[in-house]
């Protein structure tokens, strides 16, 4: 008797156990993505205050090509600077764009500084029936011109869902190092300026479109994964009690 007895009290002990194991598991999984969400939450918020103070400074000249190797997204992305040069306005590219003015081209635009330095610039915004250049001549402007506007970190290949075709001379994203091969540009720096919106001749290209936000979930996202947490062990509460009742 007993012997016949031993595994049948050894079987709800194991269940109990695998219960209770389970649902400590899953609230200690879903509580390390709680706290790694509300660790996110921090460091966005952080980021935010910083590109902020980035954006409303004083406009600083861009970096010069001793710094190139450490510009980074992180630290640089959004400062507020200045450059003064030439436009050469004949290698412009077009960059396909969806904006709050509707669709159409970004035109980035080679301005070559006094000292050999190649800024690409966005100077903003035409609509698609405006891409051909002819249509806003008054627009190209000649000599010396002073550039204020945000700085943006190279964009490679294209989007997600669309490649840069350089060959066709098709573009989705700011690929500098492509745009300026593609050009013939030399020295020229590994970042882009998008520009501000001062008023460009004829009322094209339209500056100032850049969009600075950043998506902000991860309260909701803590909140959800702490929510998932207690309820494991609620759940876990239950299914212990209604084991031992059985």
């Amino acid at each position: 008797m007993k012997s016949d007895s031993q595994p049948s009290s050894a079987k709800p002990k194991t269940r109990l156990a695998l219960l209770i194991g389970l649902a400590l598991f899953f609230c200690a999984v879903f509580t390390a993505l709680g706290v790694w969400q509300v660790e996110r939450l921090f460091w966005k918020r952080e980021l935010i205050a910083r590109v902020e103070a980035r954006v409303h400074a004083a406009a600083a000249p861009v970096p010069a090509p001793a710094n190139w190797p450490i510009i980074n997204a992180a630290d640089d992305e959004y400062r507020h600077v200045t450059a003064r040069g030439r436009l050469l306005n004949e290698k412009d590219a077009l960059v396909y764009a969806s904006t709050a003015l509707g669709p159409g081209y970004w035109v980035m635009t080679p301005l070559e500084q006094a000292d050999g330095v190649t800024v690409l610039v966005n100077r903003g915004f035409v609509p698609l029936d405006r891409k051909d250049p002819r249509t806003r001549a008054e627009g190209a402007v000649a000599g010396e011109v002073t550039v204020t506007g945000l700085l943006r970190i190279d964009e490679p290949k294209g989007t997600l869902l669309r490649s840069n075709v350089p060959a066709e001379d098709r573009w989705y994203s700011r690929d500098v190092t492509a745009i300026a091969a593609s050009r013939g540009l030399e020295n020229v720096a590994p970042f882009f300026i998008d520009a501000d919106a001062t008023a460009n001749p004829g009322g094209l290209p339209v500056g100032g479109l850049t969009v600075v936000r950043f998506p902000d979930s991860h309260l909701s996202y803590a909140v959800t994964w702490f929510v998932l947490a207690l309820m494991s062990l609620a759940g876990g509460v239950i299914a212990v009690r209604a084991e031992r009742r059985r």
